[in-house]
């Protein structure tokens, strides 16, 4: 039994934030392990495009169009509309998950970078002029907030009713914009515990008819992580392990040991996936596979008489069939793979309600069956095993299994080329090098503002979209 094991979990939850707000605190950009500074440039350039390409769609078109932002001097990313750095973060944030295009975690269970990076770009772009970030200060933030999000991600065990965005993930958002923003190690600790009490309420339900609340939460986590900061600097708030009452009662249970395990040595921040599908990650390894058969196999929709896929239970939520729109849709798995069958990729353009590719995935999603296997649940989380069976009405089977969609630090993880790929295909090139020459410079830059307002006005063109 370890010294804290017979304390009160609240106070087994109070030590180990008090651990993370110092590991945070003492973070240095040079001190950062050479694969996770590797790694943050590709991630960012792979958010910020996601979120210009999210806000050319036209739901987040007609959501800014009648949000009625607060005048100020700051570019919303991807748009030429001009507010204040916070409102214009929140807009940035919904944009980000609305193609369900942005970085994940599967040792979270959710998407770290997408919660923290917008109360990082805010606490920057809204600081007092006087107030200057370098570029290094900025990614070192981002770093932290990331694993202190993704841990409280591992060691927060929801209730089945409960989404993974918008409460969680408060976590790293506070730690970013406390760090950002002065913060000491008690400074930070009492921001993460705070932002855990600002939690947003976010049922699968939700999601799974397709209301666009969904696309706010992880907004509203950013948004939660900016207050927590600021009601620690203004010493209204310490670490009284909360957590523990918010994450550990009310949605399920909150592990303290997990927060902390391993803290300095093994970077969950390293171990996330970048995304090639326009979908919940669940649906991904069923669609990599459904694209590697047919290339082994070419066929036309009619010739596929039935689709058989085998999942984990972590896709149960999924199952649903006939979407309304965009959201429904990247959160059914039988219309997941049914477009990827039919029009084989699943991306913004076949995910498009009302479009031929999405009524053509809509009429043979009929023919896709989803089964949960017992046996896959006992690789998670390290693997999230897939295997998918098409059968032809020749007769004819061809089948896979996978244990990690493409794109997954462990299974295939994309590459700086292939994500430049990636946003080509949903961005226009001169935008696409904007994106990548700002974020790779980051690390050089003087002023983390001025490269991010730099970033805000390359992916602009909101009326040319």
């Amino acid at each position: 039994m370890g010294a804290t094991d017979s304390f009160p979990s609240s106070e087994q939850t109070r030590t180990a934030i008090d651990q993370l707000g110092t590991f945070a605190a003492q973070l240095t950009y040079d001190g950062l392990p050479e694969a996770l500074r590797r790694r943050l440039p590709l991630m960012l350039v792979d958010l910020f495009g996601v979120v210009v390409a999210g806000m050319r769609t036209p739901e987040l078109q007609a959501l800014v169009g009648a949000w009625d932002s607060p005048p100020g001097e700051r570019t919303v990313i991807g748009t030429d509309v001009r507010t204040t750095a916070e409102e214009g973060a929140y807009l940035a944030a919904i944009a980000a998950c609305a193609l369900e295009l942005d970085e994940g975690n599967k040792y979270a269970s959710g998407h770290p970078a997408a919660h923290v990076v917008f109360a990082a770009v805010a606490a920057v772009l809204g600081s007092a002029p006087d107030v200057n970030v370098t570029g290094r200060q900025f990614l070192t933030a981002v770093a932290a907030g990331y694993e202190v999000a993704a841990r409280f991600g591992r060691a927060t065990h929801r209730k089945s009713a409960w989404h993974t965005h918008g409460h969680w993930g408060a976590t790293g958002a506070a730690t970013a914009a406390a760090l950002l923003t002065g913060g000491d190690a008690a400074t930070v600790a009492a921001a993460i515990d705070a932002s855990t009490g600002l939690m947003h309420v976010t049922p699968w339900a939700t999601v799974l008819t397709g209301s666009f609340t969904r696309n706010l939460w992880l907004a509203g986590a950013n948004q939660a992580g900016l207050r927590a900061a600021r009601l620690a600097r203004a010493r209204l708030v310490t670490n009284t392990g909360q957590a523990h009452y918010s994450l550990g009662e009310i949605m399920g249970s909150l592990d303290p040991t997990a927060l902390v395990d391993g803290l300095g040595e093994s970077w969950l921040t390293t171990e996330g996936y970048l995304k090639r599908h326009a979908s919940c990650s669940y649906t991904h390894a069923a669609v990599d596979i459904v694209q590697a058969l047919h290339h082994s196999r070419p066929w036309q929709a009619e010739e596929v008489e039935r689709v058989q896929v085998l999942s984990h239970s972590l896709a149960g939520p999924l199952l649903g069939r006939h979407p309304q729109n965009r959201l429904a849709a990247m959160f059914s798995m039988p219309f997941v793979v049914s477009n990827a069958v039919v029009n084989g990729r699943v991306d913004p353009g076949t995910m498009e309600p009302g479009s031929d590719a999405f009524l053509a995935a809509e009429e043979f999603s009929a023919k896709v069956d989803v089964t949960l296997s017992p046996e896959f649940d006992a690789e998670l989380p390290d693997r999230r095993c897939t295997e998918v069976t098409v059968h032809f009405s020749d007769g004819a089977s061809i089948g896979l299994c996978q244990p990690n969609p493409i794109g997954d630090a462990n299974h295939f993880p994309l590459s700086a080329e292939d994500v430049h790929t990636k946003l080509l295909s949903l961005l226009d090139p001169p935008t696409v090098e904007g994106l990548h020459d700002i974020v790779g410079a980051l690390a050089d830059s003087p002023s983390a503002a001025a490269s991010l307002a730099d970033l805000s006005a390359a992916s602009s063109g909101w009326a040319d979209a």
